[in-house]
Order: C-alpha cells, then sequence, then structure tokens
C-alpha cells in the first residue's frame, strides 16, 4: 500500500472481516493525519482508535461487537486542524451489472453517462465517481487537487468483466484539477494520464483534465429541437458559414485576443443571419494541443477548448444559434489522436486506443496515431462521443475530415508498410464497419441530425444507406467540382473555350452523392492563397470573375459551403493568427462581394427550384452546355412541384450578349431573381429589366424560348413565375435584384 503497489486496494482498505467471530477491521491511508479513529456515521459516537501501522500513513482499527458492517466515517487530526471526513473505500461499486454488459460489448453509446468525472450524491454524500477504460493496467489510481496528487491515496477498483477501473471519492468537487496515476507493472514508474472522457481540461500547455460542472445551463432553443428530428435536410436548403473561432473576429483594443464564447454567441448568430446563411460550421472545439493545428490534434475530445471559455459558454453559442434559426455543424476528428505522452498513446501500457499493427498505427502524412477501429470498446469511445456532442451540446451535424485515409490499408504507404485485408484487398474493412456504425447509431438515436464525410479517393456510395452497401453519411463534400471550376475560373478568358469540359463535367456526376459545395478553409490556406487571386485580370475583372463563380456555385445541384472571409473576397491568405480583415469592406467592391453573398443565400433560400433538388436527379437539366466558343452554359432547376423552375445562364467572357435565346420548359415571364452584374455588387448593371417573356418557338430540345440580355462576366437567375408581378416594386421585394 505505501509504495502503491497494492492492485486492489478496495480488497484492503476500507471495512472487513477480521476473524470468524465477526469482529470487524478498518484500514486507512491517510499520509497528513496524526491520529484517526472510528465513528459509527448514524449516531456520531466514536467506535474506536486506530493504530499507525507504517509512519507514511497507514492505520488500522479493530471494531468488536459489531458483527455487521455498518456506516462509518473517521475523525482524524492533522497538523492544520481536526475533521471528520468520509472514506472512499466504504462505498460500493458504481457501474450496474447493464453498464458492464454493455461496455464489455463495445454497445454503451452513452458511455460518458458512467465514465469520466461525475459529480454526484452516494449513499447522501456529496464527492465525485471517477472511472476510466484500463484493462491492461496493473493499477490504477486518481489523483487531483483533492488528494495531493498523491496516486497512494485513491487507487481504483477494477471492474474486471470490463475492464473499467472506478471510484467514488468524498468531498471531491466540481473545477479541480486531476488525472489518472497508471502502473503498468508491480514497481513500475507510473504514468500520468489524461481522462479520455474529461468533460473539460486545462487549456494548453496545461494538460490536466478538470471535474466540471453539472450541466446546469438551461437551453432556450426548445422550438428548434422539437422540429429538428423531422427535418429532411435533402429537399431543404442548406448554406453552411464556416469558422474558426480564433480568427473570425477579435479585439484589437485589447491586444488582439480572442473573443469569448460569451461575445460570439452575442455576435456570430447576429452576422450569420444577417448575411442569410442556415448553418454555422466550426473547426473542431475539442481541447487540443497546439494553435497551428486549427483543432485537429484533440487531447481531450468530450472537452471544449478552454481558449474561449467554459463549457456553457459553447451552450450558450449554440443555443443562441439555434434561436436565431441556425443549424451548428462541428469539424469532428476520428481518424487520428496526437501522440503525446499523458494522452491517449499507449494508455495503459499497451497499444489500447491505437491500431495494434505497427505498419497500421500511424498516420503516414500527420504522423498522428491511428485509432483501433476494429477494437469495440475504442469505436464505442468515438460513437460515445459523437452522440455526446449532438445531444448534450445540441449540435446538428458532424463533419469527419480525411475519410480516405483510414478506408485505404494502403493509404500515403508503400510496399512492405502495409497488409492486405483478409480477402486480399486494400480497404479497411474495420474503418468501414465503425463508419456504417457510426451513422446508423447517429441515425437511430438523434434523427434529424446528420454526418458529412470529406472523402476525397472516389470511395463509392458515401453519403447512400448502409442497408444499400453505403457508408451512411448524410452528405459527402464535392471537392471534384470545386478543383474543376477553379482551375477553369483561372484561365484566361480568351483560353477558356478550349476547356469548356471542365466548366461542364460537374454535373455528369453530381448525384452520385449527396453532396455539400465546399468552399472551406482549405482551399485558402497552406500557400494556395486567396480565391479572388485565382481569378485573372484586373481587380474589377477579379472580382466579377468571383461573382460569377460564387453564383454558379449556389446555382448547381448541392447544398453549400463557404469559409469565413471569402464573403467579402479577403484579398490575403487566411491567417489562423490574426482576425480577418473586415476593413476590406469599405471598399466598394468588397462590400459589394458581402452584399451578393447575402443575396444569393436569400435567392437559394427562396427559391425551391435552387435547394428542393440539390439531391435529387430530377433536380438539373442541361439546356446548353456546348456553347464553347462562346464560353456560356445554361441549365434549369427543377423543384419537387411541377413547374417550379429556375433558368440559369452563366457567360464567362468580358463581351455583353444582347439577345441570347435559350429553351425553356414553359411560356410566360421568366423573373430575374439575380444578377451578379448588377450595381449594387459593384457590376457594370447590364441586364434584363426585372425578367423575360417566354413565347412558344421551340429551342435546344424545349417547347418554348427567352431572350436574354448576358452581362459581362456575369450569372443571371430567371425563376419562371408565368406572370409578371404587376408592379416594379412587387418585382423589388419578391427578387435579390433587378436591374
Amino acid at each position: 500500500m505505501v509504495d502503491a503497489n497494492h492492485r486492489d486496494p478496495f480488497g484492503f482498505l476500507g471495512m472487513h472481516a477480521l476473524t470468524p467471530e465477526g469482529d470487524l477491521v478498518v484500514r486507512a491511508f491517510l499520509p497528513e493525519a496524526r491520529e484517526v479513529a472510528i465513528i459509527d456515521a448514524e449516531s456520531g459516537a466514536r467506535v474506536a482508535a486506530m493504530q499507525r501501522l507504517h509512519e507514511a500513513g497507514l492505520f488500522a482499527g479493530a471494531v468488536s461487537g459489531r458483527p455487521a458492517p455498518f456506516r462509518y466515517r473517521l475523525a482524524v487530526v492533522t497538523d492544520a486542524g481536526d475533521s471528520v471526513i468520509d472514506d472512499a473505500y466504504r462505498f460500493p461499486p458504481l457501474l450496474g451489472d447493464e453498464d458492464t454488459r454493455l461496455l464489455r460489448e463495445g454497445q454503451h453509446w452513452h458511455a460518458y453517462t458512467r465514465l469520466g468525472a461525475h459529480p454526484a450524491l452516494v449513499d447522501g454524500i456529496a464527492g465525485v465517481s471517477f472511472a476510466v477504460w484500463a484493462p491492461n493496467a496493473f493499477r490504477v489510481a486518481v489523483v487531483g487537487d483533492f488528494n495531493g496528487w498523491d496516486g497512494r491515496c485513491h487507487g481504483m477498483r477494477l471492474r474486471h468483466d470490463c475492464g473499467v477501473w472506478e471510484i467514488f471519492v468524498p468531498a471531491a468537487t466540481a473545477a479541480q484539477l486531476y488525472k489518472y496515476e497508471i502502473k503498468t507493472a508491480a514497481d513500475a514508474r507510473p504514468i500520468l494520464k489524461i481522462d479520455p472522457l474529461a468533460f473539460q481540461a486545462e487549456r494548453w500547455p496545461g494538460t490536466a483534465s478538470i471535474v466540471a460542472d453539472p450541466d446546469r445551463y438551461r437551453w432556450g432553443d426548445r422550438v428548434w429541437m422539437q422540429a429538428r428530428k423531422d427535418r429532411q435536410h435533402a429537399k431543404e436548403p442548406m448554406s453552411i458559414y464556416e469558422v474558426h473561432l480564433g480568427s473570425w473576429r477579435r479585439k484589437p483594443e485589447e491586444d488582439a485576443r480572442w473573443l469569448t464564447y460569451e461575445e460570439f454567441a452575442d455576435e456570430l448568430p447576429g452576422y450569420v443571419k444577417e448575411m442569410g446563411f442556415t448553418h454555422v460550421e466550426l473547426l473542431p472545439v475539442s481541447e487540443f494541443n497546439f494553435e497551428g493545428s486549427l483543432g485537429y490534434h484533440p487531447t481531450a475530445l468530450f472537452a471544449p477548448t478552454g481558449r474561449f471559455g467554459d463549457p456553457d459558454g459553447l451552450r450558450r453559442l449554440i443555443d443562441r444559434c439555434h434561436q436565431a434559426g441556425i443549424g451548428v455543424i462541428l469539424n469532428w476528428v476520428a481518424v487520428q489522436f496526437p501522440d503525446e505522452a499523458e494522452g491517449l498513446a499507449r494508455f495503459d501500457g499497451t497499444v489500447l486506443y491505437e491500431h495494434p499493427d505497427p505498419r497500421q498505427q500511424r498516420h503516414p502524412i500527420w504522423n498522428t496515431l491511428i485509432y483501433n477501429y476494429g477494437s469495440p470498446q475504442v469505436a464505442n469511445f468515438l460513437i460515445s462521443n459523437a452522440l455526446f456532442w449532438l445531444k448534450e451540446y445540441h449540435v446538428d451535424g458532424l463533419r469527419i475530415d480525411g475519410l480516405a485515409s483510414i478506408l485505404y490499408l494502403d493509404y500515403g504507404r508503400g510496399p512492405g508498410q502495409w497488409s492486405h485485408n483478409r480477402y486480399g484487398g486494400h480497404e479497411n474493412l474495420e474503418a468501414i464497419d465503425f463508419l456504417r456504425q457510426l451513422n446508423e447509431t447517429v441515425s437511430r438515436e438523434l434523427p434529424g441530425t446528420f454526418t458529412v464525410a470529406e472523402e476525397e479517393s472516389g470511395w463509392p456510395m458515401v453519403s447512400r444507406p448502409t442497408f444499400v452497401g453505403g457508408l451512411g453519411f448524410g452528405f459527402k463534400w464535392n471537392e471534384a467540382w470545386l478543383n474543376e471550376t477553379l482551375r477553369y475560373m483561372a484561365r484566361n478568358p480568351i483560353h477558356r473555350k478550349y476547356y469548356h469540359e471542365e466548366l461542364t463535367h460537374g454535373p455528369s456526376y453530381v448525384f452520385q452523392e449527396n453532396y455539400i459545395t465546399p468552399l472551406s478553409h482549405g482551399l485558402v490556406s497552406g500557400g494556395k492563397g486567396p480565391l479572388i487571386g485565382r481569378m485573372p485580370g484586373s481587380h474589377w475583372d477579379k472580382c466579377a470573375n468571383l461573382r460569377l463563380f460564387y453564383a454558379l456555385m449556389y446555382a448547381q445541384p448541392g447544398k453549400k459551403l463557404l469559409f469565413m472571409g471569402n464573403e467579402f473576397a479577403q484579398y490575403r491568405e487566411w491567417n489562423h493568427e490574426i482576425s480577418l480583415d473586415w476593413h476590406m469592406l469599405d471598399d466598394p467592391l468588397h462590400k459589394g462581394m458581402q452584399t451578393l453573398i447575402a443575396d444569393l443565400n436569400t435567392v437559394y433560400a427562396a427559391t425551391p427550384a435552387l435547394h428542393e433538388g440539390d439531391c435529387a436527379e430530377n433536380g438539373f437539366a442541361w439546356i446548353d452546355s456546348n456553347d464553347t466558343d462562346q464560353s456560356v452554359i445554361s441549365f434549369l432547376r427543377f423543384g419537387a412541384e411541377d413547374r417550379r423552375v429556375a433558368t440559369v445562364i452563366c457567360n464567362f467572357t468580358p463581351v455583353v450578349r444582347q439577345g441570347y435565346r435559350i429553351g425553356v420548359p414553359y411560356e410566360g415571364y421568366y423573373t430575374e431573381r439575380l444578377n451578379t452584374d448588377a450595381a449594387r455588387y459593384g457590376g457594370s448593371n447590364v441586364g434584363n429589366a426585372g425578367g423575360v417573356w417566354a413565347d412558344a418557338e421551340p429551342m435546344h430540345g424545349r417547347p418554348c424560348s427567352l431572350p436574354v440580355v448576358l452581362p459581362p462576366y456575369a450569372a443571371v437567375i430567371l425563376e419562371y413565375t408565368g406572370t409578371k408581378p404587376a408592379t416594379t416594386d412587387d418585382v423589388a421585394e419578391s427578387s435579390a435584384l433587378t436591374t
């Protein structure tokens, strides 16, 4: 006991039978005590004095005439004074039989309610229950502010049937720091580990876990949460604003400090709502080790980072978003974790969370560790974490990056650096099973939430249900379309006609998945430069081309994502260490870009034809994809109901084209909903005076056609309304733009 080598302290400390006749003995390890006595907890009477067995603080006292164990307390005399305390070793096991069974089988989806540190009342005594999975450890103790970080004081009980160590520590309280002291063998040097299920953690470079306050936050998003379970995301508008909290906006008057969660709650939802976005997506918010990782090196997967405040602050931010009608998506890191001495690496002295095969253990590019997805308990840990954010923090969706790195056994590896699966292929069958189980569990447990995959290898059926062989994600990022289209947009307009297929290839595969088109942080960092810097020509030309590109993205099938700063065409590459260049809004062209994004969001949400068919093959049809010489494309978007039609025409040259005729399905009036060349956006204001009439002149295989004026470097979006609005005011009210 004195050397912290006793593997079963509950078998020695506390109250035990001393003789067959029924005498009892109580043993306690109290290194600060000078004298200790046993107190009857019911009567308060002194039962027996305890003798010091070892100068380190080991005491024992015999109790005669009490054949049955009873509730007791300890009267302790120390140099600091006298006190009466409760003994951690008099309390019964914490986990029930059902908990141990589910943990053993890897099916305890709400394991976070049992593992970790939980302030609790046990037998009427306030304290904290601790539980941690470390099946191969020789001994585990919890150390912290409540015991002077002395591993001899609170050695834990091993539940052999599930590999979990547990203890209830009376008088431990919220906000105290703690870790687990783990020994891998008798007399081995102990290692200190963070709690894998800590709900709060020290901000890096600190590494301790923190006992979190019980969840006392009172949510105000009941209306949102009740409606969430019935949402049909594939048919609804989804326009996502991706945010890095550390650099969205700072306080320059206070040494450019970060905003707090509370300040974000006051500012971010209002801005996102004003801009017309339906969702906000946060880069990883789990506690992480250094700023350059952007949160993708999480050290405490269940703990919101303390950089911006406490956990309730993050709850308040999400709550305010919901009250404003804005959904919240988190970037969730489930493909790798950092190799840190006090983290998950070799947690109990063995390869527990990481893959056991050294060839599959490390990420070949990031040099981080990869989870052992074939372990039921590790998969349970990750799925429980996903449900934790979706349920306890009311998050609506999770986006997982870098899936290709775990789907393929040979990802980034050469010959001899990987091994085939049991069928001789290179697919990671364990990771596939994990992802399917994750998505099935999320869908079953929390209807209305969704997952998003970033998978660039072309893996089939990522966003198709598992029962038809898919991975079960709700959406997949469409990075292929972005790469092709941005390559086209960067070309000199004179040469674009020779690369027309880069522009028209995307719709050929756009319905193979439920796509989100992501203009994400990855496109404006890592030396790639800003989006506007990729556009050709003068400053005006660059802005006009970027407006055209944005309109094309919003008009094509698929949900939308835009990284912060792109909405006003920031002119430098994104830097995570400083604030966005909000001063650029003083420039009319950049202010016009911001206005365009707000109008695109408005038109996208208000026009059923532009969002109801985002994930349906009948939601898109070409009008003309072959006008190579003039670098013009035109297409139709269809809503769920008859005659819900939008017509989109894009001109990728600086030439104004008068009377450009295209085929349309219906005769009647087509209202001009948006024109990227409008003066309000900084354009030259060439347009169609509010709309165009279509007559019964067949063209492009359609029964009717209409003549449209095509502005330079511009997109025009027309919606079929049948008749012309009665007044100019009606036109302005129903349209984001009247030129």
